[in-house]
C-alpha cells in the first residue's frame, strides 16, 4: 500500500513538473516571437515614466524603415499584431521615409494589413475605409479587403513611399475585426529622426 502511494505521490510531482515546463516553454515561445517579429532592435531606451522604446530596423540612406508585423497564434485575443490590440502598439515614422512592410498571419482566421490614414481616433466601423483612406494593402486588394485575407502560415509585403505627416493606423480590414482590436498606430512626425516602436502596457 506504502509502494502504491508513493508511486502516486511521484506520478504527480512528474505530471505537476510536465506541466509547468509546458507552461514555461509556451510563454518563452511567445516572448521570444514578439522579440523578434516586432522589432528587431538596433537599440532600446527605457525610462521611468514610460515603456521601452525600441528603435526599428532602418536604412538611413533610402530613407527606409523595415516593420514586419505578426497576428500570434499564442495572443490571448485573436485580432492581434505582435500580440497587441486596441492600439497599444504605437509606431514612430520620420516624415517623408519609406515603409517597408511585411505581415505575416499565424492565426487559422484570415487577416490582412492596411495602412489606412484615419480620420477617427480608434476604428468605429465594420469598414475601415469609413474611418479613414486605405493607402495599401497587403494579404488582399483594394476590392476584397474586407472578405480576404492571409491563412494561417502565410506571408506578404508591401512599401509605401515617402508617408507624409500624419496619424495612420495598420489595420486588418476584413469586416469588424479592426473594431475588435486589431490596429496599430502608426505617427509620421518630422520630429522623429528615427524609427522606433512603443508598446504599452495597457
Amino acid at each position: 500500500m506504502r509502494g502504491m502511494k508513493a508511486v502516486s505521490q511521484t506520478f504527480s510531482v512528474v505530471v505537476a513538473f510536465v506541466v509547468a515546463a509546458v507552461v514555461l516553454a509556451a510563454a518563452l515561445y511567445a516572448y521570444s516571437q514578439y522579440q523578434v517579429l516586432s522589432a528587431p532592435p538596433t537599440s532600446s531606451t527605457t525610462t521611468s515614466s514610460g515603456p521601452s522604446k525600441v528603435i526599428l530596423p532602418y536604412d538611413n540612406s533610402t530613407k527606409t524603415v523595415y516593420i514586419k508585423l505578426v497576428t500570434l497564434s499564442s495572443s490571448s485575443s485573436q485580432f492581434n499584431f505582435n500580440g497587441t490590440s486596441f492600439g497599444s502598439m504605437i509606431i514612430y515614422v520620420p516624415a517623408g521615409w519609406n515603409l517597408n512592410i511585411t505581415y505575416e498571419n499565424q492565426e487559422s482566421l484570415p487577416h490582412n494589413l492596411n495602412l489606412v490614414q484615419n480620420n477617427t481616433a480608434i476604428p468605429q466601423s465594420g469598414d475601415i475605409a469609413e474611418d479613414g483612406k486605405i493607402l495599401l494593402t497587403i494579404g488582399a486588394t483594394s476590392s476584397t479587403y474586407q472578405l480576404q485575407g492571409l491563412s494561417g502560415g502565410q506571408s506578404a509585403s508591401g512599401l509605401y513611399q515617402d508617408i507624409a505627416p500624419g496619424d495612420y493606423w495598420f489595420a486588418c480590414g476584413i469586416t469588424g475585426h479592426a473594431a475588435s482590436g486589431m490596429w496599430v498606430d502608426v505617427v509620421v512626425s518630422p520630429s522623429v529622426t528615427q524609427p522606433y516602436v512603443v508598446v504599452s502596457s495597457s
